[in-house]
């Protein structure tokens, strides 16, 4: 999974600050996120960043499948 917030924020010019005033998500968490430092986010505070944002999730969060051994299948 590729995290996508730092750039989305960049281009924002927005701070974790900011973000965490908005949304009521604890600086420490988006600080996490932001770093990807995270293993696990909960769904609602996706769903408040992408709230404030006005965004979807796929533009914070990208799914890259694991290259798999053609020799395993």
């Amino acid at each position: 999974m590729k995290n996508n917030i730092s750039k989305v924020f960049g281009e924002r010019l927005i701070s974790i600050t900011e973000v965490s005033a908005a949304t009521g998500i604890a600086r420490s968490t988006l600080t996490n996120m932001y770093y990807r430092r995270n293993s696990a986010i909960h769904i609602k505070t996706v769903e408040k960043l992408c709230d404030y944002l006005q965004v979807p999730m796929s533009e914070l969060f990208e799914y890259e499948p694991a290259k798999q051994d053609r020799s395993e299948v």
